[in-house]
């Protein structure tokens, strides 16, 4: 039976050291979250963001936007809290309204206050294997608990379910940066099982709940499922079939408690490591 992974208490450790370390700063970090339209997850999304800051002693300022807001009104914002030197971080919560270009916002965020990791400067250079620049906070927060597990990464074979340029693509990038041997799977893969019954860790983003079924599953993996699925009875499951998979993988994130948690947890660090490269003390 596998070791299930607890998340919230990982993620509390995190966020108790970021209050710790903002405590000593001489300044405020500061997070400016903007959210456009009324989407229910994302404005609690936002609100948990906003809480965790403020617990952690970091300034959050919120901007809600009507559903309604072009691209220009957008636009001009972003561009005033780029030039604001007290903001350190900025989060544009995603998904946008369909008349909104999602690239075209994350290409406007200034890539040393990119806390998202969604700039094109921050991708270059995670692809390119630096850590210099930003990474998304879901991919961070995986990468770290497999730090605090002591899992060894280096010369596994590591897999991953979607491709997504939050979770997927990043993810896959500081697993083959750490020194795994890495193996993308999408919807056009023609075997998804024929890659994941190898995986000494399996990494799963896909958004389609139960996809990875116990049989495909290798004895003793760890394995990490980011999907966040409410099925009609309202219940919450992962990508993965929680209680076949835990029956043969060596260490199991259950859904909800396992990666969610990390999210807000590196998005933090994230915030104070832009005020520390900003200049901050």
């Amino acid at each position: 039976m596998a070791q299930i992974i607890d998340g919230k208490k990982m993620a509390d450790e995190i966020l108790e050291e970021v209050k710790k370390e903002v405590a000593k700063l001489k300044g405020r970090p500061c997070l400016a979250v903007v959210l456009v339209g009324d989407d229910p997850a994302s404005k609690l999304y936002v609100t948990r963001k906003s809480e965790a800051c403020r617990n952690a002693g970091i300034e959050a300022r919120d901007y809600r936007l009507p559903s309604e807001t072009g691209e220009k009104e957008l636009l001009e914002l972003l561009d005033r809290l780029n030039k604001d030197k007290e903001v350190n971080g900025i989060l544009v919560q995603m998904p946008m309204p369909k008349h909104i270009n999602e690239n075209l916002v994350t290409g406007v965020v200034s890539s040393g206050k990119d806390v998202d990791g969604l700039a094109p400067e921050n991708i270059r250079k995670l692809r390119e294997g630096g850590m210099e620049g930003f990474a998304p906070a879901t991919p961070l927060g995986v990468m770290e608990m497999l730090r605090r597990l002591k899992v060894h990464v280096k010369g596994k074979r590591a897999v991953v379910i979607g491709r997504s340029a939050l979770v997927g693509r990043p993810v896959a990038a500081m697993l083959s940066n750490a020194g795994a041997n890495v193996i993308v799977c999408h919807s056009k893969t023609p075997d998804v099982g024929a890659e994941t019954t190898k995986a000494d860790i399996l990494v799963v983003a896909v958004g389609k709940p139960n996809l990875i079924t116990g049989e495909m599953v290798k004895q003793g993996a760890v394995v990490i499922d980011v999907g966040t699925n409410r099925l009609e009875n309202g219940k919450l499951v992962g990508d993965v079939d929680f209680e076949a998979a835990k029956k043969k993988a060596g260490m199991i994130t259950p859904v909800p408690g396992g990666v969610g948690p990390m999210t807000i947890a590196l998005l933090l660090k994230n915030v104070v490591k832009a005020y520390r490269l900003q200049g901050g003390k």
